[in-house]
């Protein structure tokens, strides 16, 4: 039976004819910079306030912590759309009920945090709730014609879409996290509390996932959809079956749709035909079958994202690469393309 330690240097690289800059990032936070592009702003009356932070060195966590223990806050009242990284310069939404404004400016006793903008809402903020994020990274100790060698890359990741793997900090400390979900898809309910035992079932499905994809681009399937596919519209976000993959391959390759691969589960759009097979030969690497997982909701994650607003300028310390990438994505599936290097789960987003 395959490895379930999650290693990201065993999945290829859809740009493996080019040549990676090399190097290294974060060293320090402000090497690393992300801005949430919300996918609303606040409108200007409501019952809670929508706080636009800036923080350095610190998790989201930290400062939803600070709001509820310090600023007397009630937790249910405090809303996030996402989480952003501690070793970095972050940007992002945060709300509380409107009634607590008078506290506010304490929220900057913080160390590291800066409010940058505020506004009132007619709801509280929720998990998902955005677009996406802007990433500026910089890339220290890169080769000498980096600048080159990273527009080659991201020209060609912008053409045919960025392999949507999930990243190491999805499997946790040494990528270990999908063993530890594969023994309670097999022997049972095991120990442990509910919300772990989620965690680490959707760690194993993301390994899954992850090889699923690989499997596709090694078959040159990548930017191609087969018979029984299901997939999404990149437009809309529509999500179809498959059923002339001759009159839908054009739309592929122009990045209008794409394949979607399965997070295993229950209540989700199931494949047919050839790309149900293609899924079977990945659970067959495990010895898994699809019942096995019938206690956890199933989902389709799209095989490549459309790479947006990219850019690259040199300093002296190096390059700065520059993009945008929609919620779910992350900044490593651009990052290893261009370094053809794996950052580990400590250099990267949370």
């Amino acid at each position: 039976m395959s490895d379930l330690t999650f290693d990201f240097s065993r999945y290829p690289y859809l740009s493996a004819d080019l040549s990676g800059t090399g190097g290294r990032i974060r060293s320090e936070p402000q090497d690393f910079q992300v801005e949430e592009v919300p996918a609303y702003t606040p409108s200007g009356e409501g019952e809670h306030l929508y706080l636009f932070i800036e923080k350095e060195g610190l998790t989201t966590r930290a400062v939803f912590e600070f709001i509820r223990d310090t600023l007397a806050v009630p937790e249910a009242g405090i809303g996030v759309a996402g989480l952003k990284d501690k070793r970095a310069l972050t940007r992002q939404w945060i709300s509380i009920p409107a009634k607590y404004e008078a506290r506010v400016s304490r929220l900057e006793e913080l160390p590291g945090v800066r409010i940058l903008e505020q506004g009132l809402h007619s709801n509280k903020l929720r998990v998902g709730h955005l677009r996406g994020n802007r990433f500026k990274i910089l890339i220290r100790d890169a080769s000498e014609d980096a600048r080159s060698r990273a527009e080659a890359v991201l020209r060609r990741l912008e053409a045919q879409g960025v392999p949507n793997y999930f990243g190491p900090q999805r499997f946790g400390i040494g990528g270990l996290n999908p063993q530890k979900g594969y023994e309670l898809v097999t022997r049972g309910k095991g120990r442990g509390a509910p919300w772990l035992k989620k965690f680490l079932i959707a760690s194993l499905q993301s390994l899954l996932f992850n090889d699923w994809l690989a499997l596709r681009l090694g078959l040159g399937l990548y930017a191609q959809v087969v018979r029984g596919d299901v997939a999404k519209k990149h437009d809309s976000g529509g999500e179809f079956l498959v059923e002339d993959p001759q009159l839908e391959n054009p739309r592929a390759a122009r990045l209008e749709i794409s394949a979607m691969g399965p997070l295993y589960g229950k209540r989700y759009f199931e494949a047919e035909g050839e790309a149900r097979a293609l899924e079977d030969q990945i659970l067959e690497r495990y010895r898994l079958r699809r019942e096995q997982f019938a206690a956890r909701k199933g989902a389709r994650r799209v095989i490549r994202f459309p790479l947006g607003e990219w850019a690259v300028s040199e300093a002296p310390e190096g390059i700065w690469v520059s993009f945008f990438l929609p919620k779910g994505a992350y900044a490593t599936a651009v990052l290893r393309e261009v370094m053809k290097t794996n950052p580990d789960a400590g250099e990267i987003e949370d």
